[in-house]
């Protein structure tokens, strides 16, 4: 088992600003929202904002974005919305935190790391059940198996799953935490410090990893079993607040999901264009370690998931006690906006 203490995982970290690389839509300030009911009782927001993110390594929200189905299913509404790019999980996690978006994308793992440690999110929608991280050496690397990795240096970065699939894949190696130093590096940082030298292994993520193959890297371990599924999260006062336009986010990711099963290459193309990968490394993310044809309501199979991996937070010192893991896993889940999409609302 791991037996030495990390240090926490920060999920805020500074301002807002620092958070995030930049509101790309719906750049202008908007006005307050108001909520009515209709006939039917159900709440309907009007004017004001939707602050939602997008990530290359979630790439149903680059189709939607690149689509532009929420401006178009929100107009009748006036809601502004504001996408906001995540660099990691880690990242999202911290802008759930600062109220600076109302939905954001993340592994399984970083999401019940950030609840269990406070964070008001829940998930509403799975986007994938990838197979994003493998650990990663240099093309002339002598490195051949994880047990070649004590007393190296792994990047990695601490709260998503990357760090998580390397903490799991030492422990089944007989490797402790202590046995390797790991340098806390953003996910493209990462790749950059294994090509300077910086780091000997690099815990890599989806789609800069595919790139990172393509450029000669070699992947020394895969575990698709090690992989939490795409968790798509609200803060919950944002569920509580405007449930119409949490809704309309899963109508969109729904429809993104069958739009992204018909048409493969374009979305492979959407997500070349947005990471900036030759089509045939977007290609392979898409068709070969992005399994979009999910179920897309959460249930037990997430929460089977997240019972393997919750015991590492206490371990690590990533979170204070099982008794918070526990907690999370039973409040992390509210599955009736995915029970109730309608994909057919959207477009």
């Amino acid at each position: 088992m791991i037996r030495k203490r990390l240090s926490a995982a920060a999920l805020v970290a500074g301002a807002a600003a620092l958070l995030l690389t930049g509101c790309v839509a719906g750049e202008n300030s908007a006005g307050s929202s108001e909520s009515t009911t209709d006939s039917a009782g159900e709440i309907v927001t009007t004017g004001g904002e939707l602050n939602i993110d997008f990530a290359t390594y979630n790439p149903l929200s680059l189709v939607i974005k690149e689509k532009g189905w929420l401006e178009e299913a929100l107009a009748d509404q006036d809601v502004t919305v504001n996408w906001i790019q995540s660099a990691g999980s880690n990242k999202a996690n911290e802008a759930l935190r600062a109220n600076a978006v109302d939905v954001g994308s993340t592994a399984g793992s970083a999401a019940l790391l950030a609840r269990a440690n406070g964070s008001p999110i829940q998930v509403i929608d799975l986007y994938s059940q990838p197979e994003w991280s493998a650990l990663v050496v240099g093309p002339d690397s002598s490195i051949t198996d994880v047990a070649d990795l004590k007393g190296k240096k792994i990047a990695a970065t601490k709260g998503t799953d990357p760090y998580f699939f390397l903490l799991q894949a030492l422990e089944e190696a007989g490797l402790s935490q202590s046995d390797v130093t790991i340098e806390n590096l953003q996910h493209a940082d990462g790749w950059a410090a294994l090509q300077n030298g910086s780091v000997d292994a690099w815990s890599g993520l989806d789609p800069i990893m595919a790139g990172a193959e393509q450029a000669g890297a070699k992947l020394i371990y895969r575990n698709v079993d090690f992989n939490s599924y795409g968790f798509l999260n609200a803060t919950e006062s944002f569920l509580e607040e405007k449930p119409d336009l949490a809704q309309t986010v899963v109508n969109a990711y729904e429809h993104a999901r069958a739009w992204a099963a018909e048409n493969p290459d374009e979305t492979a193309k959407i997500l070349g264009d947005v990471a900036g990968l030759d089509p045939e490394v977007a290609t392979k993310v898409i068709t070969e370690r992005s399994n979009l044809d999910v179920d897309p309501i959460p249930g037990s199979a997430q929460r089977d998931v997240l019972k393997i991996i919750g015991p590492i937070f206490v371990e690590t010192g990533d979170v204070t006690s099982q008794d918070a893991v526990d907690e999370a896993l039973d409040t992390i889940i509210i599955d009736t906006f995915a029970k109730k999409a309608d994909a057919d609302a959207i477009g």
